[in-house]
């Protein structure tokens, strides 16, 4: 096994874990807000179903496509994601709810690329294990 094989594997397992944390917001979503942000307010709750549809289709290409260039793109969505949450944190109503949210999309952001196959398919060496 390469380098790269395992990378795509660590791929695929952060991949699954945004896809179930999406299937789980889209599902769920009242059970997630009332455990974790209770203040949010009710008008504002339809973003979470919102959210979650999103991170199942991003984490879903990132699964079937684990590329350095699927990865990059996925990630760089979480950033944008997670700069949208800092001016809700000075909110009390919203403060929690975009802590979570945008720690979870940075966090992403940056895990992601870190663990990514370092080659996109065909190129460099097979032969090569680094």
């Amino acid at each position: 096994m390469t380098a790269d094989d395992r990378r795509r594997r660590l791929t695929r397992l952060l991949g699954g874990a945004g896809v179930l944390w999406g299937l789980t917001l889209l599902s769920a979503p009242r059970r997630v807000v009332d455990a974790l942000c209770p203040e949010l307010p009710a008008s504002r709750r339809w973003a979470v179903p919102l959210l979650g549809a999103r991170l199942v289709v991003q984490h879903a290409a990132v699964l079937a496509v684990p590329t350095p260039s699927v990865v990059r793109v996925g990630s760089a969505v979480d950033l944008l994601h997670a700069a949208s949450m800092a001016p809700l944190v000075r909110s009390p109503r919203y403060r929690r709810a975009a802590v979570i949210s945008g720690a979870v999309a940075a966090g992403y952001a940056v895990l992601a690329p870190a663990v990514a196959p370092r080659q996109e398919p065909g190129q460099g060496d097979a032969a090569d294990p680094a």
